[in-house]
């Protein structure tokens, strides 16, 4: 079977004159443009130049921005055969120097590199002298160089990368990636999407997410494709500071056949639609995408709201919800074109099967799973002597073999009255009110839920209050419903300190923070 980077490289070399790289400027024009054939020239010389500092299978870290760099360096660690670690910029120096402990070198870029240092010298213990090398000076010295490290493929499976995973201490999980598990899921993948799906993808989320690197990256560019990266300088989206309604300009300026969407920007881009009620589906379209048809939209990384993707469906919007892990080199099961079953994530992939435990925790097994942790945590998966990977969430499957994921199996609430609640569904429909940016649930040993609320700047909170009050009356339980509210604006320092780099809520930090603000504010609720 052919490895996917081999794919991407027969591109580099068959389509060497069309567009692989767009990175927008900060009008309406493009900025740089990159071609398949300087795209593979300038990975060749990296690889060149790495294989002359370090021998296939070194790990080697990756500290960028989403820039054309992090691209070329991604491709020519996987062309060179080497261990892939990159690293969130947003990750304080304590996570940072704990996935790239056990790298020979870091590669950066100008971004990367003036985080890096700023981690060193929080930090300066916790990094020693390992090498920063610029991904441009090795590009620079590559060209003329040899470039016999493109003779070492991916034709054995090995492992080809880390990739960090959120955990419950200051040290992420490092999940370990397989080659082999990579093209396994792009096999699958293809079974649901056609090459013209990905003529033009836009990037908005980290790099550093596998899931991005594999929907961003891999399959556009074994399809011909161009990848559209935002202006220089622009925040990803789950980056301290981004905000996802301020995306929408991007989409429509981009044109995308393809997108990728955290839940916060399909509440934005539902919320968009419904300010436009008298336009026609191809009329929206335009005014939403730039195009008169809508992209292939995939959803994934948290619940999005069942009502929310509906609301789009009935605009002739058709959102695509996925489920997937890092130990399973991202996506477990997707909603596809064919069969889209609105308030699940899809069946399994053809190369995925899944079944429920007793608790109805998901088990999966697939032959893209994982090749095992670099260090460990409480929060990591299990794996059983038949080879069924834990993953921690519980779901329900019906009998057509679609997954609903109900919740996550150590967040579970259970109230003072002995009530069970699993609270990611239920902030995935409060998530569709607007004004609101995020919500946390608590209430364990408690009689009834709260909310903790992050909103838009100058919100007014007592009508938001009503809203949520509202919203909790129409779609939710009882038993799901919060009955009092705690509301902050939001802002990248909460950010930093309640939740992790993927987005995810740190519960019980949220908890302390609600604690602490009650004791301070007695009538605050």
């Amino acid at each position: 079977m052919k490895h996917f980077i081999d794919s991407i490289r027969a591109m580099m070399r068959e389509r060497a004159a069309d567009v692989a790289i767009v990175q927008l400027d900060g009008t309406v024009s493009q900025g740089r443009v990159v071609d398949y054939g300087t795209l593979g020239q300038e990975c060749n010389a990296l690889a060149a130049a790495l294989a002359a500092r370090c021998a296939p299978g070194s790990t080697v870290g990756l500290v960028a921005a989403n820039s054309i760099a992090w691209i070329e360096a991604d491709l020519a660690l996987l062309m060179g055969g080497h261990v892939e670690v990159p690293v969130p910029l947003a990750f304080s120096a304590e996570q940072a120097a704990h996935l790239l402990a056990p790298c020979s070198v870091v590669l950066t870029d100008d971004e990367g590199q003036r985080r890096f240092e700023a981690w060193r010298a929080d930090a300066p213990q916790a990094f020693g002298s390992v090498p920063c090398l610029s991904i441009g000076r090795l590009i620079d010295a590559g060209a003329v160089a040899t470039t016999r490290a493109l003779s070492v493929g991916t034709l054995a499976d090995r492992v080809c990368k880390v990739i960090h995973t959120s955990g419950t201490t200051s040290a992420p999980k490092g999940v370990r990636i397989r080659a082999n598990g990579l093209d396994a899921l792009l096999a699958s993948l293809w079974r649901h999407a056609t090459r013209d799906d990905y003529t033009r993808y836009l990037n908005l989320v980290p790099f550093s997410l596998l899931i991005e690197q594999v929907t961003a990256l891999y399959m556009p560019f074994a399809a011909g494709g161009t990848v559209v990266l935002p202006p220089v300088g622009e925040a990803p989206l789950g980056d301290p500071g981004a905000v996802a309604a301020d995306k929408l300009s991007l989409l429509r300026r981009a044109r995308p056949s393809a997108v990728t969407l955290p839940p916060s920007l399909v509440e934005a881009l539902a919320n968009a639609a419904d300010r436009l009620p008298d336009l026609d589906a191809e009329s929206l379209c335009e005014a939403l995408f730039g195009r008169s048809t809508a992209p292939l939209i995939a959803a994934g990384g948290a619940p999005v709201a069942a009502a929310t993707i509906g609301r789009l469906a009935q605009r002739g919007i058709t959102v695509l919800q996925g489920y997937g892990l890092s130990e399973n080199s991202s996506v477990v099961s997707w909603n596809t074109r064919a069969e889209n079953r609105i308030g699940s994530v899809g069946k399994p992939l053809a190369h995925v099967a899944v079944k429920l435990g007793p608790d109805s925790e998901l088990g999966v097994r697939s032959a893209s799973l994982f090749a095992g942790y670099s260090g460990s945590d409480p929060s990591a998966c299990h794996t059983d002597a038949d080879g069924w990977l834990w993953t921690g969430d519980l779901a329900e499957i019906d009998a057509d073999g679609f997954i609903t994921i109900i919740g996550r199996k150590k967040n579970l609430i259970i109230t003072a009255h002995g009530r069970n609640v699993s609270p990611e569904p239920a902030e995935a429909s409060y998530r569709s009110v607007a004004g609101v940016r995020d919500i946390v649930l608590l209430g364990e040993g408690q009689e009834t839920l709260s909310a903790y609320v992050l909103t838009e700047a100058g919100a007014d909170q007592e009508a938001l209050r009503r809203e949520l009050e509202r919203h909790g009356q129409r779609w939710l339980s009882g038993v799901e419903r919060a009955a009092t509210f705690v509301f902050d604006t939001d802002s990248p320092a909460l950010r930093a300190s309640l939740f992790t780099v993927t987005g995810r809520p740190r519960r019980q930090d949220v908890e302390r923070h609600v604690r602490e603000r009650r004791a301070a504010t007695p009538m605050a609720a």
